[in-house]
């Protein structure tokens, strides 16, 4: 039977192997979420300054380019350089959209870890989509129309309520509405999280509603382009103040620790506040598992020295 001190010995050696192999997690995770804030907080200032650039400078020739056959005469009259003004924001979205949900993705538990890399796969799906759209409108199309070269233009320009443009752009938002709904359960815990995943999978329903009810409307997919542009860019900009509330608490603890504090992965004893704060960030529950682990070992050394007494 295994004698209490060879007992205690051994879980002293486990407790430091446990502190030992959290140290990179704890890198890991101050990383994350620094790289989460910041992209959080700069997908909110992109989303907001696209919603408020295209609500100012809508595309003015689109009603008057349904009732005409060829929309190009139209849009010649209207050709402005603000009325690109909304895809710069919207363009840089694109990458910072995939990097937030990548931190989404490493931030999340090892048992949700399947929901965040959804998420990350159908962002990868909306970005070539939406980038392609954007680069060919912006570098192609808008100075085609400033020199005048006209031909062959009608099915790309974003003027044409039946062009490639505003499928192409309907398809990569309704795909970012889906990563709303796979990355909703990556987020647990408190009244932040919930309210992140709720949000998310609200998005995601107003945006799938509205496309099946303008479908059966019979509604132009212009109409569903410029509801789900709104909701995604309305749900971004909310749930990326709340991101940026989840990475920044998060990664206080371990900046703290990374800054210098103390070598060890548990905060010391006299900092009060320290330890609330690592109770919701990433390590500590990866400071869980490993105490788990911990408790199950000892139970089974403890069962196995219990065997040759009997």
């Amino acid at each position: 039977m295994t004698s209490r001190p060879e007992g205690a010995a051994m879980q002293s050696e486990a407790g430091r192997q446990s502190v030992a192999t959290q140290v990179p997690v704890s890198t890991l995770s101050a990383t994350v979420c620094r790289l989460g804030f910041w992209a959080a907080i700069l997908t909110v200032v992109l989303s907001a300054t696209a919603l408020a650039i295209g609500f100012v400078t809508p595309a003015r020739a689109a009603p008057s380019a349904r009732q005409t056959a060829s929309p190009i005469p139209t849009w010649m009259r209207a050709r402005s350089s603000g009325d690109y003004i909304w895809i710069v924001p919207a363009l840089l979205l694109v990458p910072t959209f995939v990097v937030l949900m990548a931190c989404i993705d490493a931030y999340a538990s090892e048992g949700r870890k399947l929901f965040g890399r959804l998420g990350l796969s159908f962002a990868l799906v909306y970005a070539p989509i939406v980038a392609i759209d954007y680069f060919i409108q912006f570098t192609v199309i808008a100075p085609s129309l400033r020199s005048g070269q006209t031909e062959g233009l009608s099915l790309f320009t974003m003027y044409n309520p039946h062009g490639l443009f505003v499928a192409l752009e309907s398809l990569g938002y309704l795909a970012m509405a889906v990563a709303f709904l796979f990355a909703a359960p990556a987020f647990e815990g408190g009244r932040v999280e919930r309210s992140i995943r709720w949000i998310f999978v609200a998005g995601f329903v107003l945006a799938v509603g509205m496309f099946l009810g303008l479908y059966f409307a019979g509604s132009d997919i212009v109409g569903f382009e410029v509801a789900v542009l709104s909701i995604d860019w309305i749900v971004l900009i909310v749930t990326g103040v709340l991101l940026a509330v989840v990475f920044r608490r998060a990664g206080r603890p371990a900046s703290s620790r990374l800054a210098g504090g103390t070598p060890a992965e548990v905060p010391t004893p006299g900092r009060g506040h320290g330890v609330r704060r690592s109770a919701r960030c990433r390590p500590d529950r990866t400071g869980s598992a490993s105490s788990f682990g911990l408790t199950l070992q000892l139970r089974r050394t403890q069962v196995g020295g219990q065997g040759p007494g009997r």
